[in-house]
């Protein structure tokens, strides 16, 4: 799963210059970690509800626990399809 979610935030952010093997599980997404921002967090929502059929609430009060790490988010994402 956290394979998968890697390949999926490199297709849905068009990072090119990272592979599956750059993104550490447990590093953080956004800031110090991959860098990512706002808007890539948007376009990663999105790209998991087409993929998992899993909505991520903004007005989740874990969001960013949600979003912390690949780790974090695949956790998340098996315990709400079980």
């Amino acid at each position: 799963m956290e394979n998968e979610l890697k390949q999926l935030i490199i297709d849905a952010l068009d990072l090119e210059d990272i592979s599956i093997a750059d993104i550490d599980s447990n590093d953080a997404l956004f800031k110090n970690g991959l860098g990512l921002d706002s808007i890539d967090a948007l376009e990663l929502g999105l790209a998991i509800r087409k993929k998992y059929n899993v909505k991520i609430d903004s007005d989740n009060e874990d969001v960013q626990k949600i979003f912390s790490s690949v780790s974090a988010l695949a956790e998340y994402i098996e315990s709400v399809r079980c």
